[in-house]
């Protein structure tokens, strides 16, 4: 006697997909937006929301101050160029803390390789994360920057008044964008090298924090040429030094002396340099 397997095949309903294939151009947005929303902590836990929040608030609340301030003595305390410098130390905090939220997350939890396996390039994973870091950063500081235009440009009174407080808002709201470049870029980098976040949040406030006193000795050195080029060593003096060559001319500041162009290259060779090290890190990454 001899036993016969028989199979039978059910029908559980299983259909052809019809819909519209979106495609790579949609998962790279879906991912930026995604990441955004992540650095302010949205769809997040509220413990996730804490930190993010506070420093919008902390911003928000200089802002507002500064607003009302102005419009009670009727001149500006803090120009809008000066407004992110007074906030270094907060934006520093902010992309410890966001960086390894983008993306040491990833690393730990091992789920790059389920990215990948998506229509999905390596380079538009770390550029799609890149492009949310700096733009939170650039949120947190233009978002104040027009809360003060707005409450200046009403206080104004007449529209030439309003377009020359537009004339002094437009430039800050690009050096501002400088600060999100150069921060931001700085710090997806090196988040992207750590997977442990603690660890990658103090690499970063480090790379800032230790490098200032670097500049501090470049600064007494006897050599004028070296004290006005003691600002290249870090990256929080560095932007300062090209904000000094924009918006003051003298460079009195950072004492920047006639090297401003000189700053501004080396801001655009670092970023340039921060991104080529970017994609070469997501080349190797998960493969």
């Amino acid at each position: 006697m001899s036993d016969t397997t028989t199979g039978v095949i059910h029908d559980i309903g299983y259909q052809r997909y019809q819909g519209a294939r979106l495609g790579r151009a949609y998962v790279v947005g879906s991912l930026y937006t995604h990441g955004l929303r992540a650095a302010f902590g949205l769809g997040r836990s509220a413990k996730a929301k804490i930190f993010p929040w506070f420093a919008v608030g902390v911003v928000g609340i200089v802002a507002v101050v500064l607003t009302a301030i102005r419009a009670q003595i009727n001149q500006a305390v803090v120009s809008y160029a000066e407004f992110p410098e007074i906030l270094t130390l907060l934006i520093i905090f902010f992309c410890a803390v966001i960086g390894p939220e983008l993306v040491s997350r990833d690393l730990r939890t091992g789920v790059l390789p389920l990215y990948f396996s998506r229509p999905l390039r390596r380079s538009d994973y770390a550029l799609a994360k890149l492009a949310a870091m700096v733009s939170a950063v650039f949120l947190l500081l233009a978002g104040p920057q027009l809360v003060m235009f707005l409450g200046a440009a009403f206080d104004r009174g007449s529209l030439s008044g309003a377009w020359d407080e537009f004339t002094d808002f437009a430039p800050a709201v690009a050096y501002s964008a400088i600060h999100a470049l150069v921060y931001g870029s700085l710090a997806i980098v090196i988040a992207s090298l750590v997977s442990r976040r603690a660890i990658a949040a103090g690499a970063i406030a480090g790379v800032f924090l230790v490098t200032t006193p670097v500049v501090g000795i470049l600064a007494v050195m006897p050599s004028v040429t070296a004290n006005q080029l003691a600002g290249l060593a870090s990256p929080v003096t560095l932007v300062g030094g090209v904000g000094d060559w924009v918006f003051e001319k003298s460079g009195s500041d950072y004492g920047i002396g006639g090297w401003g162009p000189l700053y501004g290259a080396t801001a655009a060779g670092l970023v340039g340099l921060l991104v080529l090290l970017l994609l070469l890190r997501y080349r190797k990454v998960a493969s």
